[in-house]
């Protein structure tokens, strides 16, 4: 008789010890205590035993069988508190998952552009690592002009040395003069770069937005009128503009674009340092000089053209005080967008 009470206990044992769910306690249920099960088939054997030892190896059967049965409702019990642990509590409250959004900038540009789709300009875009010829010799820069020293350009390391990462967009609309007839109506996005210090006003990577027109009879009037339309668009039909004279190589005349402040409707505060108005970016009619470079005749056409930081709207729309944040992929500054 190979099987006995205590070889069929040991088995038994070593075998609970692999029961992980419910199914494996009744499988283990079926294969020891049912009427054809191993339990059922030793008592079958009790005819075997000798009529001295059939008391005592009764006795064993039945603690057997007690064993295992009590053995199989703490193993279920187990099982089942295994199972109900591994489900979801839907009493809980749920963890908000992390979704992706905008860059701030990147939603601020695609108003920005959208504003000037709604007013007929056309969005273009150029090479960032651009040609001097393009960045400083047609945009009617001088070689002695303070933009072209190192300590202002990135210059690429070129065998001719006629690169440099751009320093504004405007080499977009010289490209898009040379290749398109008048009238040209465009606006050129991206980011510019310039060897600054890094600071809280300051990095040597930020974004512009440069706009351009140029058509038959175009006046300083209508580069007025359309960034008076555009601030107002972007901040209140409340809002006013100023141009103040400057210089900029590209443009003769020239102006920078102030607006009312959009903190104090002007009556002056500490964001615009009491004078009513922020500084917004430079203006000006297309020099002569340019559209001469470019093929294009300024005795029949004219043109203005306008640059902005996006940065510095942003700053104004969120409260941001250091433009370093919008760069340093901070997840917990760019979760506040």
């Amino acid at each position: 008789m190979n099987a006995t009470p205590e070889t069929t206990r040991t088995e038994f044992d070593a075998a609970a010890q692999t029961i992980t769910d419910r199914d494996g306690v009744e499988r283990l249920r079926l294969q020891y205590l049912s009427r054809k099960g191993l339990v059922a088939g030793l008592f079958d054997l009790i005819k075997d035993v000798a009529s001295a030892d059939r008391k005592m190896y009764g006795q064993s059967l039945n603690e057997l069988k007690n064993y295992i049965t009590a053995r199989l409702e703490t193993l279920e019990k187990a099982v089942g508190v295994k199972v109900e642990a591994s489900r979801p509590d839907l009493t809980r409250p749920g963890i908000r998952g992390f979704t992706g959004g905008l860059h701030p900038l990147t939603t601020v540009l695609n108003e920005i552009t959208d504003i000037f789709r709604g007013l007929g300009f056309t969005v273009e875009t150029g090479p960032e690592a651009e040609l001097i010829n393009y960045n400083f010799d047609k945009l009617n820069t001088p070689p002695w002009h303070p933009a072209r020293d190192l300590t202002d350009t990135f210059y690429l390391d070129t065998p001719a040395r006629d690169r440099l990462l751009r320093t504004e967009t405007s080499p977009v609309q010289i490209r898009v003069m040379e290749s398109r007839k008048p009238p040209i109506r465009i606006v050129a996005p991206g980011r510019v770069y310039r060897s600054d210090k890094p600071d809280a006003t300051h990095s040597p990577v930020f974004m512009q937005i440069e706009g351009l027109f140029v058509d038959k009879g175009v006046t300083f009037a209508d580069l007025k009128g359309t960034v008076l339309a555009f601030y107002q668009s972007l901040y209140g039909k409340h809002v006013k503009t100023r141009f103040r004279p400057h210089f900029f190589p590209f443009t003769e005349p020239s102006a920078e674009v102030d607006v009312t402040c959009i903190f104090c409707g002007g009556k002056g505060c500490r964001i615009c340092k009491q004078s009513g108005w922020l500084e917004m970016g430079g203006s000006g009619m297309v020099d002569p000089n340019v559209l001469t470079g470019v093929g294009i005749d300024p005795e029949i056409y004219t043109g203005w053209a306008f640059g902005l930081g996006i940065e510095r709207i942003a700053i104004l729309r969120y409260g941001v005080d250091d433009i370093r944040l919008f760069y340093e992929n901070d997840v917990r500054f760019l979760g506040q967008f």
